[in-house]
């Protein structure tokens, strides 16, 4: 008699807020293997709403906890119809791991806190699936950063690719742009969040061009067309975040318009595709220089090849870039690992709920900095 699927969804939206990402995965073999996947925008005057709450402003409560519930209509919604499109009963589903919306994530305050909307309580009535939630605080309970969470599941899913003396990277390119660094001889895991990635590329773009069909640059075509400014690079690349020693983590919260602007007041003349270019290449330069840095924490011989996931992988101006930036390693798309890039980090989630109801650990304290491995999240019934 053959053995029934493990199926669990993954409900994922990123620092980029553009999209919800929903994934249906089968863990039978142990290995995950995805059945279908969905997205939806995030929609005016949601994603707007969002936005605005990544920075303090007025009657913040109330705006909060209203987001908070349209966010997770919006997941129950997607839900639903993932199980529509797969012909799954909620019954069949053992969980769902959901990330939610990241507002704030303040790891370094004095009291350090992290704020993800989409009230899983909501999710599980109005789906009938349980619903696991709320996977970053115990991290940061624990002296953790909260982030990155993926490591562990790029560990779990690609340390077989990893041979020999060499180690292999997974660079997740979303709003942020984070890595894991897996060694061959040894099973610590590095990661953190290196910097910025289309979280700047994209709002510079749409500020210069509002009314574009796109809301990104496609292909980095604008960045291509752009030089870059030696001077304001070098100095992005002094910021303190970037030079900061792992673990570390950083959001909108940090890189953000305002940030940009700081750095704009100290340039009396630029124009806007240079600009363009110039915040592709910090995005080049600041990778290459947390992949140096993993290799001087853990004394590594070298990283062999680099798998890029998210939407930058499909940014051909920047993956040129990171090549040329780091040429000791090889660059590849997960694709060639058998995995699209856009669907990695909700497949991720997925996984942490299947962790969780195994009462395994999520967390990785190589990675973020917490004083022990633990069980992430909280389970919410329908």
């Amino acid at each position: 008699m053959a053995s029934q699927p493990e199926l669990y969804i993954g409900l994922m939206s990123g620092t980029s807020m553009d999209a919800l990402d929903a994934v249906l995965v089968d863990f039978q073999t142990g290995q995950p293997r995805l059945i279908k996947h969905l997205d939806t925008p995030l929609g005016e005057p949601l994603r707007s709403e969002l936005l605005n709450l990544c920075s303090p402003g007025a009657n913040e409560l109330h705006r909060l906890a209203l987001a908070d519930r349209q966010f997770a209509e919006l997941s129950a919604e997607l839900v639903l119809a993932l199980l529509q499109a797969t012909g799954y009963k909620a019954d069949s589903i053992k969980a769902i791991g959901s990330h939610g919306q990241t507002v704030r994530h303040m790891p370094d305050a004095i009291s350090a806190y992290t704020v993800q909307l989409g009230d899983p309580n909501t999710i599980a009535a109005l789906t009938g699936i349980p619903v696991v939630a709320d996977f970053r605080r115990k991290d940061i309970a624990l002296g953790g950063q909260g982030a990155p969470l993926v490591p562990a599941f790029h560990d779990a899913l690609f340390r077989q690719h990893a041979k020999a003396a060499e180690a292999i990277a997974i660079l997740n390119l979303g709003g942020i742009a984070n890595i894991s660094v897996l060694p061959a001889n040894s099973t610590e895991v590095l990661g953190f969040d290196t910097g910025p990635a289309n979280t700047l590329l994209d709002l510079w773009y749409q500020l210069q061009h509002p009314d574009a069909a796109d809301s990104f640059d496609r292909n980095g075509a604008y960045a291509a067309s752009g030089d870059v400014n030696p001077r304001l690079l070098a100095k992005f690349m002094q910021d303190p975040y970037i030079q900061q020693t792992p673990p570390k983590s950083t959001g909108r919260e940090y890189f953000n318009q305002s940030w940009l602007e700081d750095y704009l007041e100290q340039l009396p003349h630029w124009h806007g595709a240079d600009l363009q270019a110039t915040l592709a290449e910090f995005t080049a330069q600041s990778v290459a220089h947390g992949l140096q840095q993993c290799l001087k924490a853990a004394d590594l011989g070298e990283i062999s090849k680099v798998y890029v996931a998210g939407g930058g992988a499909f940014n051909d101006d920047l993956m040129q870039r990171l090549a040329r930036n780091y040429p000791q390693a090889s660059w590849h798309s997960v694709a060639e690992l058998g995995v699209d890039p856009q669907h990695l980090e909700a497949m991720a989630f997925a996984w942490l709920a299947r962790q969780f109801m195994q009462r395994q650990p999520g967390n990785l304290p190589s990675v973020t900095g917490a004083s022990r491995a633990t069980v992430l999240g909280g389970l919410f019934l329908p």
